[in-house]
C-alpha cells in the first residue's frame, strides 16, 4: 500500500484556520491555499467543515434564523454550511488531486452534498452518535469506497468495529497515540493525522503496514519537503505514491542531442498543445512531480512547464510510440499551454482544404455553454438568453418545463426530425439553468461516470 501525504484545510467563516481548537487564520483564501498543496506534490487533500463551530458561537447571542442578519453580522447555521459546501467545491475544481471532505455531518442528506461537491471520499465523524447511525444508509447509497470514519477514542472503533468494516474503506484516526491500538483491532487502511513528530518517528510510522497516509499540520507545515520526505521513505524502502513506469529512460531511442520528443495532448478534448523535448533528467524529475518537465533547448536547461506562469501540465498519462522514440503526454493544463497566450501553440495555419469538421459532442456542449455563460456576464441588447436570465429562475423552469412536454409530444409523432429539435431546444435551456445554478458540463459527465 502507498503512503500518502495529506494536507488538511479547515473552513471556518470562509477561511482557512489553523485546526478545529485554533481558530487562527492560516490563509484568508481556502481555495488558494488548496492550490498551493496541490502544486506542491500533496497526493491528496482534506477539507473539514467547521460551520458547526461558527454557528454554536452564535448561541450565545442567539443564533439568527434567516440567511443573515445585518445588525448582528450573522449567518444561519444552514446558510454557514453552504458557504462552507461552496468552498469545498471550489476546492474541488481547482485542484489537481482527489479531495476528501469531513465535518458539519448530522445526516444522509450531509453526506450527499459534500459528494456532489466534487469530493471523491467523505467522512463520517464517529465521536456523532448520529453519524454512527447513519454508517450502513451511506455506505449502501454511495458505496463503501466513498466512505471514512473517524474517531479520537480507538474504544469508539472497539464498539462499532463490525459496522466500520464492512461499511467503510478506510479510517481516519484523529489521535496519533492510539495507532497500535487500532491497528491490533483492524486491518482498514489508516490515515493519522499528527500535528507535529520528529522525522525518525514520521518514518517508523509509516512503516506500519496498514497505514495509508498521514494528515494533519505536520503535513501543512512541511508541505514543500513532500518529495524530499518520499526520497526518504523510498530509501528505508516504504512504498509511496509515485508515478511508476513500464519504461525506463535507457530503452528510449533517443535522437542526435539525446533527447526524445514530446507531444503533449489536453486529456479531455484531445487538443494537441504543444511539442518539447526531454532529456532523462526532465523524464525522470516529471516522473517524481507528476508534473511536466522538459529539457529547453534554447536555455540549455530543465524547464518545469508552468514554473513562472503558474500553466502547470499536470501528467494523466504518458505513452510511447511502437518506436520507442517519441512520448505521448495526456494532461490535465491550467491556463494556456504556449508561451504567447494562445491555448495551443499550433495557430499558424500554412494551408486548408474546405471540410467538415466531425463534431466532438462534449466539445459542441462546452462551447454552447460557454456562449451562455458569457451572455450572463456580458449581457447583449436582444439575447433571448439574457431575456431568461433577467426574467429569473421560474421563468427559466418554466421554459425547461415546457421543453420537456414538448419532447414527449413530439416521441408520439413518426417524424424522428421533431425529437432532435425538441431535445435540441431542451437541451439549451438546461444549460441556461447549469448556468444559472453554476453546475458545469464537467461536473455532469463525472457525476454520470460515477454512476
Amino acid at each position: 500500500m502507498n503512503r500518502k501525504f495529506v494536507p488538511c484545510i479547515y473552513l471556518y467563516r470562509g477561511l482557512a484556520v489553523r485546526s478545529m481548537t485554533d481558530l487562527s487564520i492560516i490563509d484568508t483564501d481556502p481555495v488558494r491555499l488548496a492550490r498551493y498543496y496541490s502544486e506542491n506534490n500533496a497526493d491528496e487533500i482534506i477539507v473539514f467543515d467547521l460551520s458547526e463551530v461558527a454557528a454554536s458561537e452564535q448561541t450565545a447571542e442567539g443564533i439568527c434564523t434567516d440567511d443573515y442578519n445585518a445588525e448582528t453580522e450573522q449567518k444561519s447555521p444552514d446558510a454557514l454550511h453552504d458557504e462552507a459546501l461552496d468552498l469545498m467545491k471550489e476546492i474541488c475544481a481547482s485542484v489537481e488531486v482527489d479531495v476528501i471532505g469531513a465535518g458539519n455531518v448530522k445526516r444522509m442528506e450531509d453526506i450527499k452534498k459534500i459528494l456532489y461537491t466534487g469530493c471523491k471520499k467523505a467522512v463520517l465523524d464517529y465521536e456523532k452518535s448520529s453519524n454512527i447511525a447513519i454508517t450502513r444508509e451511506v455506505s449502501q447509497k454511495f458505496g463503501k469506497d466513498k466512505i471514512l470514519v473517524s474517531y479520537d477514542d480507538v474504544a469508539t472503533l472497539s464498539e462499532n468495529k463490525e459496522s466500520v468494516e464492512q461499511y467503510a474503506s478506510a479510517i481516519l484516526l484523529m489521535n496519533p497515540h492510539q495507532i497500535r491500538e487500532t491497528m491490533a483491532l483492524t486491518k482498514l487502511p489508516l490515515y493519522i493525522q499528527i500535528s507535529q513528530v520528529a522525522l525518525n518517528k514520521l518514518l517508523e510510522i509509516l512503516s506500519y503496514e496498514t497505514i495509508c497516509a498521514v494528515t494533519g499540520n505536520m503535513v501543512n507545515d512541511n508541505v514543500k519537503e513532500i518529495l524530499s520526505v518520499k526520497d526518504l521513505c523510498q530509501e528505508n524502502g516504504i512504498p509511496v505514491e509515485r508515478l511508476t513506469p513500464a519504461f525506463t529512460w535507457s530503452q528510449f531511442k533517443l535522437n542526435s542531442d539525446g533527447m526524445v520528443p514530446v507531444i503533449v495532448q489536453d486529456y479531455k478534448t484531445q487538443e494537441v498543445l504543444m511539442m518539447a523535448y526531454m532529456n532523462e533528467e526532465a523524464y525522470e524529475a516529471t516522473l517524481k512531480t507528476g508534473k511536466m518537465t522538459y529539457y529547453s533547448r534554447s536555455r540549455q536547461a530543465l524547464w518545469l512547464k508552468g514554473e513562472t506562469s503558474g500553466h502547470y501540465q499536470y501528467v494523466k498519462s504518458l505513452s510511447a510510440d511502437c518506436d520507442m522514440d517519441t512520448i505521448l503526454a495526456k494532461v490535465s493544463q491550467v491556463g494556456v499551454a504556449c508561451h504567447t497566450g494562445a491555448k495551443n501553440c499550433f495557430f499558424n495555419h500554412i494551408v486548408q482544404k474546405n471540410y467538415e469538421e466531425v463534431s466532438n459532442p462534449l466539445m459542441v456542449f462546452e462551447e454552447v455553454f460557454n456562449v451562455i455563460k458569457d451572455r450572463k456576464i456580458h449581457p447583449k441588447e436582444g439575447s433571448y438568453t439574457n431575456y431568461l436570465f433577467d426574467k429569473g429562475i421560474d421563468k427559466i423552469l418554466k421554459k425547461l418545463g415546457e421543453e420537456a412536454t414538448e419532447i414527449v409530444i413530439a416521441a408520439k409523432n413518426p417524424n424522428a426530425n421533431e425529437i432532435k429539435y425538441e431535445i435540441s431546444d431542451f437541451l439549451y435551456h438546461m444549460m441556461v439553468l447549469m448556468a444559472e445554478k453554476d453546475v458545469t458540463w464537467e461536473e455532469i459527465t463525472t457525476e454520470l461516470a460515477n454512476r
